[in-house]
């Protein structure tokens, strides 16, 4: 098998749930082959590079093998590499994300004395 189609290959090695979402995915510009936007229909083959938004994470991965059939997680493993400088950047943002949240401490809903305070507050800075 020389190529598989890119919408095929990304259903196969478990980026998306269906190839429709796949579809959408490419067609929204989350999914570059070789730093390029493509159409589902693109080939992909042993050895290319896609780019991968999903949510806040981009993946930088090599396609090591072709495949249209969908099967298990650790043989859609098998399918791809990503780059050790994909994986470090991906887990840096990870952190920075978590330790963004982290001084948010929530005490749960304000009582009755703290609800009265906010009024006061904004009635005064209104």
């Amino acid at each position: 098998m020389s190529g598989v189609r890119l919408d095929k290959w990304l259903w196969a090695a478990r980026f998306f749930k269906t190839r429709a979402k796949a579809k959408d995915a490419i067609d929204g510009g989350k999914v570059h082959l070789g730093g390029h936007r493509c159409k589902p229909s693109k080939e992909v083959v042993a050895g290319d590079m896609l780019n991968i938004t999903q949510g806040f994470d981009e993946k930088i991965i090599i396609v090591h093998h072709v495949s249209e059939k969908r099967g298990s997680a650790t043989l859609a493993q098998k399918l791809y590499q990503e780059t050790p400088e994909s994986e470090a950047k991906r887990a840096l943002l990870t952190e920075q994300r978590k330790a963004a949240g982290a001084h948010i401490m929530s005490e749960g809903r304000p009582t009755k004395k703290n609800r009265r305070l906010i009024r006061q507050f904004r009635d005064k800075n209104l």
